[in-house]
């Protein structure tokens, strides 16, 4: 007979405890206990001989690696984030804040893996008519789309087992429910339950599947942490609302590199792939004003050039004001520190507003001598030259310290017409190609300054 014991679940990181508590211990939130309802079946406990035929361990050699397969998505950019295309059998997860375009971006991609098969798109939050609204509006013909509007995960299996498709599509994985537990849907057990049946089921018949998951306000995926750890791919559409442009982040990938980055455009046709990302944040770069600058970072593989912007006025409160759009605000406050004791500037007196130009964040250290190149240009009204890239890590001591992939970050800047380069010199003592750039190399905050020609 069923034994039925009642245990309490913290809805933000799923820590469970026999009593009601006021703070989550695990992850110190308050009044996030509900009370969850859990059947137990008895069953006869296998023996120990039963137990080692069941499974025993064998060695790794003796196993065969399957291939590795792979089906494009249409998207070059996705695919580069995904490391070569979608990996048959596996489970990718896709968060982004409500509007900036998941669902749009999925959509799209049924339509462009036409003849692999077909696609069960499962939505539990819009209708087959918004959905066929959508698609006729981005143009998609794709007669291998089956839509299933259901959010009962048993009525889901089922569909996938009698339809045995290519690939499934659940918008989103917080609508779903299982008729097994007694949580609320979207709750922490709720969320657990439904990836882990997904996962059993697709899993076991190599069905590519993608959950589209909705995130907090802190910008991490709804739901338990064990959530990110169960699927293959996370995936995170990032960007403004109101601004065009989308940037798609691999955070973890088993299949293929992570934080690599695909950048799309959102149009009234959906969304259009950046395949020259450097191209358009710079592109809008009008004359040669002071506090302003072009600096290179690298996201996963690919170098992107970047356009760094800064103001200083005059505090009025007696306290300066230190303000980061777009890099770490500590990072920022650090900078400025280096460059009033080694270069003599007096900022004490000045409030301080850096922004990186496009929406982009950067939390690589080569920008480091850019933030201070242009700090001190708008400080003193000089410009920089808009031929000039400037990158290379800035060390407390205000030394200008190596950075890595160095060439690919030069073939970029040549490409797209840059004439001056300013680098570490440590970085400039090992490149072996040549370039048509006039590469400078700096030891220090203030050859650097001196050479770009601020000091």
């Amino acid at each position: 007979m069923a034994k039925a014991k009642t245990v309490f679940v913290c809805s933000e990181c799923g820590n469970e405890s026999a009593k009601w508590l006021g703070k989550c211990p695990a992850c110190n939130s308050w009044n996030t206990f509900y009370e969850q309802k859990i059947v137990e079946t008895k069953s006869g406990k296998m023996s120990a001989k039963q137990l080692r035929e069941k499974n025993t361990p064998k060695k790794l050699n003796s196993y065969q690696a399957e291939e590795e397969i792979r089906v494009s998505t249409g998207f070059d950019e996705l695919n580069r984030v995904l490391g070569g295309g979608l990996v048959k059998g596996s489970l990718v997860l896709l968060g982004g804040e409500p509007g900036i375009g998941k669902s749009t971006l999925i959509l799209q991609l049924c339509n462009k893996i036409q003849g692999e098969g077909a696609v069960l798109y499962v939505s539990g939050e819009e209708s087959a008519e918004q959905i066929k609204m959508r698609a006729d509006r981005l143009g998609i013909k794709n007669d291998n789309i089956m839509f299933l509007g259901e959010t009962n995960i048993e009525i889901v299996d089922n569909a996938i087992i009698e339809l045995n498709p290519k690939l499934v599509i659940i918008d989103s994985v917080q609508t779903m429910y299982s008729d097994e537990l007694t949580a609320a849907i979207g709750s922490v057990s709720q969320v657990r339950e439904i990836t882990s049946q997904i996962m059993r089921i697709c899993k076991a018949r190599k069905i590519t599947t993608i959950l589209i998951g909705h995130v907090t306000k802190d910008g991490n995926i709804a739901g338990p942490r064990v959530l990110e750890h169960m699927v293959d791919t996370v995936l995170y559409l990032e960007g403004e609302r109101y601004f065009s442009y989308r940037i798609l982040r691999g955070i973890k990938n088993r299949f293929g590199s992570t934080n690599e980055i695909g950048m799309f455009e959102m149009q009234d046709k959906g969304m259009c792939e950046i395949s020259n990302p450097s191209d358009v944040l710079i592109s809008e770069r009008d004359g040669n004003p002071a506090g302003s600058c072009i600096i290179s970072c690298i996201e996963g593989t690919r170098p992107v050039l970047i356009e760094l912007q800064a103001l200083t006025t005059v505090s009025i409160y007696g306290i300066p004001k230190r303000t980061a759009n777009g890099i770490d605000y500590n990072r920022l406050a650090l900078l400025i520190a280096v460059l009033e004791k080694k270069t003599g500037l007096q900022l004490g007196s000045q409030d301080v507003y850096l922004n990186v130009v496009g929406g982009m964040r950067i939390n690589e250290p080569s920008i480091d001598l850019g933030v201070l190149a242009v700090t001190a240009s708008i400080f003193k009204n000089i410009p920089i030259s808009k031929e000039m890239v400037i990158m290379g890590e800035v060390g407390l001591t205000g030394e200008v310290r190596r950075i890595n992939m160095i060439e690919k970050r030069l073939k970029e800047a040549e490409k797209l017409g840059f004439k001056t380069c300013v680098i570490p010199e440590s970085n400039k003592k090992l490149l072996k190609d040549k370039y048509k750039l006039d590469i400078i190399g700096v030891k220090n905050i203030n050859e650097a300054l001196k050479k770009i020609g601020i000091k």
